[in-house]
């Protein structure tokens, strides 16, 4: 089983070191799950034009091949302006429903606010409807007084919900493909 975290965006760190930590507890607890961070800020990822994704080359190639070959996912992204980052919404545009049916998939976000976390249940959960996954149940959304100066999780509610969230994913996928 292959789970890919995914860093939503090309601006800023905190996704990144959410989507890092739950990988770490899939990795600490479910050994036999291998675990993959895909950054998007490491790729040059073109914007999408409605071609067939198979013509895309280079960094965009190499992203959507990553996630049409991975069991199941772990989305992260920032909240900016009332929204997930277009550089997630450019993934979902780019990679073919077909590759996330009937695979789980579990949500981080961060944001400024304590209201931000509507974010994941009004935009990313339906998105996830749309393609015909699954979606975990639990979740996990860091505002800014969740990290201290270093960029460190200090909130241990936060903490918490992020090994939740590892165990979910892993349930959830083992619970479907047997």
């Amino acid at each position: 089983m292959k789970l890919l975290g995914i860093s939503g965006t090309i601006t800023g760190s905190k996704p990144r070191i959410i989507v890092s930590k739950v990988l770490e507890e899939v990795n600490k607890h479910y050994p036999e799950v291998e675990v993959e961070l895909l950054d998007l800020k490491d790729y040059d990822v073109q914007f999408c034009d409605g071609r067939d994704p198979s013509t895309y080359a280079g960094d965009t190639k190499k992203v959507i091949d990553k996630i049409a070959s991975a069991d199941f996912y772990l989305i992260g992204t920032p909240i900016f302006n009332g929204s997930f980052t277009g550089s997630l919404k450019n993934i979902f545009d780019l990679v073919p429903v077909s590759v996330f049916r009937n695979k789980v998939m579990g949500f981080i976000a961060t944001g400024g606010t304590f209201q931000h976390y509507l974010v994941i249940e009004n935009q990313l959960k339906p998105i996830a409807g749309y393609l015909r996954a699954y979606v975990t149940p639990s979740y996990v959304y860091a505002n800014d007084s969740h990290f201290n100066e270093k960029k460190e999780i200090v909130d241990q509610d936060v903490l918490d919900r992020m090994v939740n969230l590892a165990k979910d994913l892993v349930f959830m996928q083992q619970a479907l493909k047997g």
